[in-house]
């Protein structure tokens, strides 16, 4: 991969390579499939969509949310991905080492950048990983409201190709009912039909 070694600039050719390096997550695949079930997401589309996601649903949130800040999180949230790989939420084996192999990918991704700006964007992914701030679990939300957006509109593809059933994902979206009741109500709605059309098992 060619490098940015001839900018005069240290800091600036470190901030270059970094955004080079990130383009990375377009290749990243996901087992949703984008709406219209044509191909795979990417986690650099994902990110996006959570962003535009919880800027869309600001209103739902149950405390005051710095919306700014929240869809900063979900935009780095999955930058580790890039070294370690995509989880699938239910996979319950690569859960078992998902926290070491991410925070080995954060000492690695985040240390490429020049020092205080490399620690704050690893804080934005310590945050949303902590999921103890306002921001950080509407954050996490949009994370899993998302996915089931996707879910049902490409056929209930993962959920199929899993054997995922309905009372795993609620156990999963339980966030939701917490922290925005009336998405809670929304992701019951939306399950239901998709059990109805046949889409996910109950």
């Amino acid at each position: 991969m060619k490098t940015f070694d001839f900018l005069s600039d240290d800091r600036l050719r470190q901030q270059v390579e970094f955004l080079a390096l990130i383009d990375r997550m377009k290749q990243v695949l996901r087992q949703n499939l984008v709406a219209d079930a044509s191909r795979r997401e990417n986690d650099a589309e994902h990110s996006w969509h959570m962003a535009v996601t919880a800027m869309v649903l600001s209103e739902y949130a149950t405390e005051p949310v710095d919306i700014p800040k929240a869809a900063e999180l979900a935009l780095v949230h999955d930058l580790v991905e890039i070294y370690a790989g995509d989880t699938f939420a239910y996979d319950t084996v690569g859960y078992q080492d998902k926290a070491a192999r991410e925070t080995a990918a954060a000492e690695r991704l985040f240390g490429s950048l020049p020092g205080t700006q490399g620690a704050e964007l690893r804080a934005f992914w310590e945050e949303f990983e902590a999921c103890d701030t306002p921001e950080s679990r509407f954050a996490n939300i949009m994370d899993r409201f998302q996915p089931l957006i996707l879910n049902y509109l490409s056929g209930g593809h993962t959920w199929k190709t899993f054997d995922v059933h309905k009372p795993t994902i609620l156990k999963r979206n339980e966030i939701i009912r917490t922290w925005s009741p009336q998405l809670w109500i929304a992701v019951n709605e939306i399950l239901d039909q998709a059990v109805k059309e046949g889409l996910l098992k109950e």
